[in-house]
């Protein structure tokens, strides 16, 4: 799918107690706090705990972009000299294209001088490449990747820059950029954005504003538009808006805890460098990453290039027993899915039957707590089809719940059967390689798909009936 599927909200429910400080972990109690950015602020306390009813039907959405045209980030380097600094082989530019080739080396220039004062923390540096106008909110833009740990920043034309209508003397950039956070040498992921740029004379460009970058592929990321404060653990990564900062220490240790489970969960590849877990209040749900969600949505997973996925929480919509559960869920779509998503919805079953596999995080079937939606799904018109399973974006809070525990089942089911590794492998071959779930059975499991579907759903009968 490319816009996400969801899940009815709830109290999601783990397999133990809510975690505390250390709940789950490996760790000490003793273990050093987390290193926290962003300014303090006063944090609402938590709501209280709901009853058990169900344990991940929370409502998760996961987000599958499809990178537009496939281009990994790391292609983006060096496309300043194709983009604005020459002719495409054999042409000659004419004279209004090679002023404009020019205007554009001039304003990439510009962008890598703000680029290196990024990487070296230098903010007057950042800034002064900039109109004082735009100097705010390029203050914000600077701290939050600051906070994020920025260690690439690789801005490119994405084009020649093109005069701004009823602005003389304005222009418009398009650029893309290929970030990392943390970690020196990930693969990039990227993102597009508009700058507008002011002429005066002989004096260098100087830069007007930073657009917020397009709804495809992810949408306007939470540094973009967001002050944010940081904490940064082992494997994972998690900010929030500085009204919410006092949740960062222990949603760290928890995002710490999922991560050591969804690292087993990787496909085709070593698990990711680092997962990256966003935390939105109530505006930030509405605007990071497009928005846009389905009310009951509490969290999804959406793919920003270069192989990553990054991971958004509501946190107006998750009680603190649901936050294990649904960050092992995310985290595993992070770990397990490729970078340009999944777009076929008859695998919709697999892609969260492993995440909600991974979510129960080894619990006896007997206690998925989401059994009875399960059997209601199966006595209420579900034609029995795995591939048909996917539900609707307006479906009821039953039908979504259900599905999700018939996709777990079935994975369950498979994973008793053949192994983990196999089950992983089968995913490789279906969500991975896009090639029928007939021929991956025959490959993987070395039986016929049709007995074998029957099986799993002759098992989610016998478990839920």
């Amino acid at each position: 799918m490319t816009d996400g599927d969801v899940r009815p909200p709830g109290p999601a429910v783990s397999s133990g107690e809510p975690a505390t400080a250390t709940a789950g972990c490996d760790e000490p109690a003793t273990q050093p706090a987390p290193e926290v950015g962003g300014a303090p602020a006063a944090v609402p306390s938590a709501p209280p705990r709901g009853r058990r009813r169900r344990p991940l039907w929370i409502a998760i959405a996961l987000v599958l972009v499809l990178v537009a045209c496939g281009v990994p980030g790391v292609l983006l380097l060096g496309l300043v000299g194709d983009a604005v600094g020459r002719p495409a082989a054999g042409r000659a530019d004419d004279p209004a294209a090679a002023t404009a080739r020019r205007l554009g080396q001039r304003m990439t220039a510009q962008l890598d001088r703000q680029a290196a004062a990024l990487l070296g923390g230098d903010r007057t540096g950042f800034l002064a490449v900039a109109d004082p106008a735009a100097r705010p909110a390029l203050t914000r833009r600077y701290a939050a990747l600051r906070a994020l740990r920025v260690t690439v920043w690789r801005p490119a034309a994405d084009g020649l820059p093109t005069a701004v209508d009823g602005r003389p003397g304005e222009w418009r950039l398009p650029v893309r950029v290929g970030y990392c956070f943390v970690v020196p040498g990930c693969t990039p992921s990227t993102v597009a954005i508009g700058t507008r740029w002011r002429l005066a004379g002989e004096e260098e460009p100087r830069l007007v504003a930073v657009e917020e970058s397009a709804a495809r592929p992810a949408g306007a990321r939470p540094w973009e538009v967001s002050d944010l404060a940081v904490a940064v653990g082992k494997r994972t990564l998690v900010a929030t808006t500085p009204t919410l900062r006092g949740k960062l220490p222990g949603l760290l240790v928890q995002a710490e805890a999922a991560a050591r489970v969804a690292d087993r969960y990787a496909v085709g590849t070593a698990p990711p460098d680092r997962y990256l877990v966003f935390y939105a209040g109530r505006a930030e749900w509405q605007r990071w990453y497009g928005g846009g969600r389905p009310k009951w949505t509490a969290g999804y997973a959406v793919g920003v290039g270069g192989g990553h996925h990054d991971v958004v929480l509501n946190a107006q919509s998750l009680s603190p027993a649901g936050v294990d559960d649904l960050l092992r869920h995310e985290l595993t779509h992070a770990a397990s899915l490729p970078d340009r998503g999944y777009a076929d919805r008859s695998s919709w079953w697999l892609v969260e039957g492993l995440a909600e596999y991974a979510g129960a995080d080894g619990q006896p079937v007997g206690r998925y707590e989401g059994l009875a939606e399960v059997r209601k799904l199966l006595h209420g018109g579900w034609a029995g089809r795995l591939d048909a399973l996917a539900p609707a974006d307006d479906a009821a809070d039953d039908r979504v719940g259900g599905a999700y525990g018939v996709g777990y089942l079935a994975v369950r089911h498979l994973v008793d059967r053949y192994g983990e590794q196999r089950v992983l492998d089968f995913f490789r071959v279906v969500v991975h390689e896009r090639r029928p779930v007939a021929a991956a059975a025959e490959e993987v499991f070395g039986d016929p798909w049709p007995a074998l579907h029957d099986d799993c759903v002759g098992y989610v009968r016998a478990v839920a009936g």
